[in-house]
């Protein structure tokens, strides 16, 4: 009875979740493997303070922001509708 809408739930989350795996591998974000073995080791003494937030980086964060809202809203979804059609 549950079982379709947790199926569906979890098949749509693998998905985006690997066309976001292969866009990070086309992109080059796994390249340099070296330089990512050592970056937990790396002190926080050497870094510039971080910058201001651009335009951008705004428009970024509420984009994110909606982008969980609409989780959070699918999840409930879920399951008012597993609650509510038994």
């Amino acid at each position: 009875m549950y079982f379709p809408y947790f199926i569906a739930y979890i098949l749509i989350g693998l998905t985006i979740s690997l066309a976001l795996f292969f866009w990070g591998l086309r992109n080059g974000q796994f390249q340099d493997q070296q330089r990512a073995r050592f970056l937990p080791l790396r002190g926080e003494v050497d870094e510039a303070p971080p910058a201001g937030m651009s335009r951008i980086g705004r428009w970024e964060v509420y984009g994110l922001f909606v982008l969980a809202s609409g989780g959070l809203a699918a999840s409930a979804a879920v399951l008012i509708c597993a609650l509510y059609f038994r």
